[in-house]
C-alpha cells in the first residue's frame, strides 16, 4: 500500500471534506483518507498509481498539490462509529438556524439574516449529501448533488434580486438588534457544530486549539451581519444590510457551483 498526502489550500472547513469525500467515491484503489483540516492536509493510502486520484481532487480547484507518495505498511484505520450520529447534529443545528436566521430576517426585513440563512443551508446541504447518500450509488449522490446546488443557486439569485429592489427603493430600515444578537446565537452554533466534528474525527489537542482555523469562512459571514447591523444603526441606513448580503449571496452561489462540478 502507498501513502500519499496533499496540501489543500482551500480546505477550512468539515464542508471541503465532503465535498473531496463525494469526488473520491467510488474510486475503488482508495483504502482510507485522513484529513488534517487545521494543517490543509490530506493523507490518501491507496494501491496503484495516484493519476486518478490526483486528477480528481485537481478538478475541485481547492487548490489541491501533491506533496510526497511512499510505501506504508499501516493497514488498520480507526472507524469513527459515532459519525454518523454526530452528522446528525450538525445538520439538525444547521438546518434550524437557517430557518430561524430565515424567519428572523424576513421579520426584521435583513437581507444579511436571510443571506447567512441560506450559508447555513448549504452546510445542511453537503452535510445531508454526506449521509442520506451513505451507502448508495456514485449516480444517486451525484443526483442529490444536482438538486441540492441548484436550489442553493435559485435561492442565492431570488434573494439578490430583492437586494437590488431594495438597493433602488426606499425600505424601512432592518431591525439592527434582531441582526447582531441572531448572527451572535449562530456564530455560537457554527462553533459547537464544528467542535462536534473536531471531537468525532481526532482527539488530538491541535485540532481542539484550531477550532477558529476550522470555522474561519462561517466566522467572517456572522461578524459581517453583526458589524454590518451596527453601521445601520450609526449610519441610519440599510445599506451596509445590502452589501453583507450581496456578499454572502455570492459565497452561497460559489459553493453551489462547487457542488454541481461534483455531479457532473
Amino acid at each position: 500500500m502507498q501513502k500519499t498526502t496533499f496540501e489543500i489550500t482551500k480546505m477550512d472547513c468539515p464542508s471541503e471534506e465532503n465535498l473531496i469525500r463525494m469526488k473520491l467515491d467510488g474510486i475503488s484503489s482508495i483504502a482510507n483518507l485522513n484529513f488534517d483540516i487545521p494543517n490543509r492536509k490530506l493523507t490518501v493510502f491507496h494501491f496503484g498509481e495516484i493519476d486518478q486520484i490526483e486528477k480528481s481532487l485537481y478538478e475541485l480547484n481547492l487548490g489541491g498539490k501533491k506533496i510526497s507518495t511512499e510505501k506504508t505498511e499501516q493497514t488498520d484505520f480507526e472507524e469513527h462509529t459515532n459519525q454518523r450520529k454526530l452528522l446528525w447534529t450538525v445538520l439538525a443545528i444547521n438546518f434550524a438556524f437557517f430557518i430561524i436566521e430565515m424567519t428572523t430576517g424576513l421579520i426584521s426585513k435583513s437581507m444579511g439574516l436571510v443571506a447567512d440563512s441560506l450559508d447555513m443551508l448549504a452546510d445542511s446541504f453537503v452535510y445531508g449529501i454526506s449521509l442520506f447518500a451513505v451507502g448508495g450509488t456514485l449516480i444517486k449522490k451525484k443526483r442529490i448533488a444536482k438538486i441540492a446546488g441548484y436550489f442553493q443557486i435559485l435561492l442565492a439569485t431570488i434573494g439578490f434580486l430583492e437586494v437590488l429592489r431594495r438597493f433602488f427603493n426606499e425600505e424601512k430600515l432592518p431591525d439592527f438588534s434582531t441582526m447582531i444578537i441572531v448572527s451572535i446565537f449562530a456564530l455560537i452554533a457554527n462553533g459547537i457544530c464544528l467542535y462536534l466534528l473536531q471531537k468525532s474525527k481526532s482527539k488530538d489537542e491541535a485540532h481542539m486549539k484550531a477550532s477558529m482555523i476550522f470555522t474561519s469562512n462561517d466566522v467572517i459571514i456572522n461578524t459581517g451581519v453583526i458589524t454590518a447591523g451596527l453601521l445601520v444603526y450609526w449610519l441610519n441606513s440599510n445599506k451596509p444590510d445590502l452589501i453583507i448580503g450581496t456578499i454572502v449571496f455570492v459565497i452561497v452561489i460559489k459553493g453551489a457551483l462547487r457542488i454541481l462540478k461534483l455531479s457532473n
